[in-house]
């Protein structure tokens, strides 16, 4: 990894994790704007194979994304601690935080996946608790407000850090309001802000 890119290696794996979990959600993807419960299982029934699978995918897609920002949280202010900055400290644990958001709502999702796939009557008629995929949306919010604050912390473009500390009380609005939302808002965010770590150069970085 190239010292004027400390961030590559994070965003290539946030990005990837981002794409692997779209093409996950895409099998049947008309199912989640159909509203007629027998109409919604009827084509999941047609395309049985292909959601089982995907769901799966997007499994892995769930758990990538996190890994990139731990990664990403690693690279920041990488050498000794004396050599980094109060900007560089702040961001840290930021960046932690959305670390630690992101890592504890993902085995929530992985959850609702994996009753996805193992009972699509189930989810067709929207049956069974939805705790667990609140709980890994306002996980998510949190984790973006702290995104923001990271990336808001280092010298990189402000318009990348407003994106993530925009979308969290955008986002939570819509949580408040609809008791849902579709999650692919959330890795819209957070692919973007992979796609410009991967692309950011810094002179001054160090290597991780």
């Amino acid at each position: 990894m190239s010292g004027n890119h400390p961030y590559r290696r994070a965003g290539t794996v946030i990005v990837a994790g981002t794409v692997v979990w779209f093409v996950g959600i895409s099998p049947v993807s008309r199912v989640y704007m159909t509203p007629g419960n027998a109409e919604r299982l009827r084509m999941l029934q047609a395309g049985q194979r292909g959601w089982i699978v995907g769901q799966h995918v997007a499994a892995a897609g769930t758990v990538a994304v996190p890994v990139g920002f731990a990664a990403f949280a690693r690279a920041i202010a990488a050498g000794p601690p004396q050599d980094s900055g109060p900007s560089d400290r702040k961001a840290k644990k930021w960046a932690v935080a959305a670390v630690a958001a992101l890592l504890a709502g993902a085995p929530l999702f992985v959850s609702s996946l994996a009753r996805r796939a193992s009972d699509i009557e189930g989810f067709a008629y929207r049956r069974g608790s939805s705790t667990p995929f609140l709980a890994y949306s306002w996980l998510h919010v949190v984790a973006l407000a702290a995104l923001g604050g990271s990336l808001l912390s280092l010298p990189t473009k402000r318009w990348v850090g407003l994106t993530a500390a925009a979308a969290a009380p955008a986002y939570g609005a819509v949580l408040v309001a609809k008791k849902d939302i579709p999650p692919l808002f959330f890795y819209l965010v957070e692919g973007t802000v992979g796609a410009y770590l991967m692309a950011w150069e810094d002179p001054d970085a160090r290597v991780a």
